[in-house]
């Protein structure tokens, strides 16, 4: 008696079974800056006490935002949201000054837990604009960072939103013309980007180093040696982390047949794994390594008990708290609400 044929278009279920297999990105998951800005919040609340309000999401994921709010953080939109006399943290996104002059009006004590490479960003803004360049910053419009960023010259800064973007853009002397980019975007998408401008403005000038940071790229990297021979990527993070998200689309344009972005293993859909041997797993860098885990418990549970690691750098970048947590800001804002 002879069976039907498979539906599956390359491997039959049987097949796939036999050869499942898991590779492991790394680096994944957390970053210097990333660390950092979770520390500080954890740091804050322990040193000072709850509530230590927070402007925005500290990082872009929701399972550590909800455990920051499980230990008393208060996480609000707007600095005027926040009690006069209290503590507010801005996030590792960056905020315009506009935001550090709306908290000394507000009388509150400030912990600023910007990562560094942004704070590098900034600084390029404010230089580039004293010295009367016309900045084009690459970048997704309504990102945080890119408010923060664009807030620091807002009259010299104009957003390019994708290589799409770059026929809207005018500027006023196009032999003075610089490139930023947000950090956490696709590396390959930055420099389409650049290319596009460099099209019309041939003297377009470069930052200094790559406003593309090193985390950013390494994950991508990584998820490219493993995209070719994954039939399904699952990357770990949430929807609003840009970086999260560039590595979905960087995972397809890798070969990956299916890609996909879960904040957390319950989110995986089993009509995923229909024919697949091999997945690829990842995690955003604002991603704990305690839910890769949860994806690669769940995928062992279903046969994916073979895990091999595909090793793109190593990373060995710490960053320094903020200094602001060597301080008595209970006190400091005590004294600002009296004065």
């Amino acid at each position: 008696m002879t069976s039907s044929p498979s539906p599956t278009p390359a491997t039959t279920p049987g097949e796939a079974a036999s050869r499942r297999r898991v590779l492991l990105a790394a680096p994944r998951g957390y970053c210097a800056g990333v660390d950092r800005a979770v520390i500080a919040v954890e740091k804050a609340l322990e040193q000072y006490g709850a509530p230590v309000y927070v402007r925005h999401e500290i990082v872009h994921n929701k399972y550590v935002v909800k455990t920051l709010e499980k230990k008393g953080a208060i996480f609000v939109d707007e600095t005027e949201e926040v009690p006069e006399g209290n503590i507010v943290i801005f996030s590792a996104h960056g905020v315009a000054p506009v935001v550090h002059e709306e908290a000394k009006r507000g009388k509150l004590a400030t912990i600023d837990a910007t990562c560094p490479l942004v704070t590098k960003v900034h600084k390029e803004a404010v230089r580039y604009a004293k010295e009367d360049y016309d900045i084009l910053l690459i970048g997704h419009e309504g990102h945080e960072e890119v408010i923060g960023t664009s807030g620091e010259a807002p009259e010299h800064i104009t957003l390019v939103d994708g290589p799409q973007d770059v026929a809207n853009v005018e500027v006023r002397d196009p032999d003075k013309v610089v490139w930023l980019s947000q950090t956490t975007l696709s590396v390959d998408e930055t420099m389409e980007t650049v290319d596009a401008l460099k099209g019309r403005y041939p003297n377009l000038l470069s930052p200094p180093s790559d406003d593309i940071c090193y985390a950013t790229q390494n994950r991508q990297i990584a998820v490219k040696q493993m995209g070719a021979e994954a039939d399904l990527v699952i990357v770990v993070g949430s929807k609003n982390s840009s970086n999260s998200v560039r590595l979905v689309e960087v995972a397809l344009g890798a070969g990956a047949r299916d890609a996909h972005l879960v904040d957390y293993a319950e989110e995986i859909d089993e009509a995923w794994l229909e024919g697949v041997g091999t997945v690829g797993v990842t995690s955003g860098a604002s991603v704990p390594e305690i839910l890769v885990h949860g994806v690669l418990d769940w995928l062992a549970q279903r046969g994916y008990e073979d895990v091999e690691t595909i090793t793109a750098a190593e990373e060995s970048i710490h960053f320094s708290l903020p200094k602001e947590l060597r301080r008595d800001l209970r006190a400091e804002a005590k004294a600002a609400t009296e004065g």
